[in-house]
This record gives C-alpha cells, sequence and structure tokens, in this order.
C-alpha cells in the first residue's frame, strides 16, 4: 500500500513545510493539479516541493494535456527530474474546466477529441522523455520534436494518466505506468465540479476497461491508484454514510464499497483498503492534504 498526497499552494501556507510532513510521516509522493488561472504552476511549486525534501517523490496529478504542447511538459517534467535527483513523475488528464481552454484560445472540445489530444500530447511525452524525436506530422509542428536537453536522472519516468473516459483508461492500460480514478462524472456547468457514480459495478468496469488495454497491447497491467475525494474518521461509518448517501443520491453499501471514501475508525479504513486491494488491485492511494493530519493513524491501522 503506498499513499500520496494531493495538496495545493494556499496563500499563506508553508509549502516546504507541507512537503516535510509528507515526507516524515512516509508518503509516497507530492502531487498538485493543474488548473491555469485560478492555481500555482505545477513545476515551479513542486521544484520547491523537491527542494525542501530528499526523498519524496514530487509530479502532477493531474496536467491538462489539451492545451499544454508536449515539448513543454517534456522539458518542465525533465527539469524536475533533474533539480529533485530523479523524483519526478508526471500525470495527464483530458482537462474538463471549459475557463481553461478558452482562455488560451480554443474551445473545450467534445470529449472524443479530448480525449485524442490527451493520448496524442502522453504518447508524445513518453517519447520525448525517453529521448526519442517525434515526427513534425504527429504534432503538428513545422520540423520534428526532439528534447535534447535536459535529460532526465531516472531512465524511465513514470506517467500516469488519469480520468474516466473509457478510451483513455483502455490506452492508460496500455502504454501508461500507472492509472488514476477519482470517480468524478460529468463536469457540471461551474466547469469545475462533477457528478459522481459510486458504485463497485462502475470500479469494477473502469478496472477491467485497464486490464483489458494491458491485455491487448500484451505488457502487465500498470498500477491502479484511487484519489480519494474525502477522509472522515467517525465511530459511527453508517450514520456517516446516510448522511452522504442523501447528499449524493447513492445506495450507503455504495458508497462504504467504494475507493473513493475513507470512512470509520483507523482499522476499519485499513480493512477498507484491504477489501479493495484484493477485490480491484488497488494499492496506491491519494488522499487530499486536508486529511494528511489523520494519516498516521490509518497507516499505523495498515
Amino acid at each position: 500500500m503506498e499513499v500520496s498526497v494531493q495538496a495545493s499552494l494556499a496563500e499563506g501556507s508553508d509549502w516546504g513545510a507541507l512537503a516535510r510532513r509528507c515526507e516524515q510521516v512516509g508518503c509516497r509522493a507530492l502531487l498538485i493539479g493543474d488548473h491555469l488561472g485560478t492555481a500555482a504552476s505545477p513545476f515551479v511549486a513542486l521544484a520547491a516541493a523537491a527542494a525542501a525534501t530528499s526523498q519524496l517523490r514530487v509530479g502532477s496529478y493531474v496536467l491538462n494535456a489539451g492545451v499544454r504542447h508536449p515539448l513543454l511538459i517534456a522539458s518542465d517534467v525533465a527539469t524536475l527530474d533533474r533539480v529533485s535527483g530523479g523524483r519526478a513523475e508526471v500525470g495527464l488528464g483530458a482537462g474538463h474546466t471549459p475557463a481553461e481552454w478558452e482562455m488560451t484560445g480554443q474551445h473545450r472540445p467534445a470529449p472524443a477529441k479530448r480525449v485524442h489530444q490527451a493520448t496524442t500530447t502522453a504518447a508524445a511525452v513518453r517519447a520525448l522523455l525517453d529521448g526519442h524525436t517525434v515526427p513534425a506530422a504527429e504534432l503538428q509542428a513545422l520540423t520534428d520534436v526532439a528534447l535534447q536537453e535536459p535529460r532526465p536522472v531516472q531512465p524511465r519516468i513514470p506517467l500516469l494518466i488519469g480520468g474516466s473516459n473509457p478510451e483513455l483508461l483502455h490506452w492508460g492500460g496500455a502504454h501508461a505506468d500507472a492509472v488514476g480514478l477519482s470517480g468524478l462524472g460529468r463536469t457540471l456547468p461551474d466547469g469545475h465540479s462533477h457528478t459522481v457514480s459510486w458504485s463497485p459495478s462502475r470500479v469494477e468496469s473502469h478496472v477491467e476497461l485497464i486490464r483489458d488495454g494491458a491485455r491487448r497491447a500484451h505488457v502487465r497491467a500498470p498500477p491502479i491508484e484511487a484519489l480519494v475525494q474525502q477522509v472522515s474518521l467517525t465511530d459511527d461509518r453508517e450514520a456517516m454514510a446516510h448522511s452522504l448517501a442523501k447528499r449524493l443520491d447513492t445506495p450507503v453499501a455504495d458508497l462504504l464499497a467504494v475507493p473513493y471514501l475513507w470512512i470509520g475508525t483507523p482499522a476499519e479504513i485499513a480493512e477498507h483498503l484491504h477489501t479493495a486491494r484484493d477485490r480491484w488491485g488497488i494499492r496506491r492511494w491519494v488522499i487530499r492534504d486536508s486529511a494528511l493530519n489523520d494519516l498516521p493513524q490509518i497507516l499505523a491501522a495498515l
């Protein structure tokens, strides 16, 4: 079992102290999201976190692959790997927030086109980080694309694909080093919030898409990383779940089964994690930084 923390660079917060706390607790990585215009620049923040730590891995979770050129992503990731001494990771997604597309001069495409852009970008980033040249035609460039410098420290920088689109999950199973599941559904009109579709059967369908992608590519299925949307330590797990069930219009049994919620005592949460590992093969988890203070109790129970 490995737990990472997704954090944001809040005004007045001590980012370096947060990174050191993650390392002290035993987190696998400190991760940061990507929302142009409303959040910190990911790679500047990650470089600062790397400078404050010695072993903690650092990465994006996840970049909007639709509004960033593959060469710029690869250059940032390779630079982060150099300054961190080989601790960089990169997570990519299809980009769901309309404002980010519009502020960079684009209309947000339909899902199928966004997924195609994301997989094209991910494939190019993978190739560039591995030292290959990407033909100009593949990226609508004027010349072939290559990353001569800086070269990363790691022989292979881990690349994660995050999302819920079936095609994206299938591609991730075949090509990514990890696949992230968030349980989030359709983007709501505010451009930031989502519907949720939390049921064991939906988790199983997502996991099967990842595994089928790996089978068809004749590779080993990548690790699956679940994004935990809420951590609640409580002695009354059922009552907490009932409260959420009314708000989300979801059966209590489903909420208590899916990997996106940790509810209960530390021992109950530990049992929940073991069940998710045995049922779906989920061994990696990402929690929000707001739950970091609860993590030591849960890790102790594990």
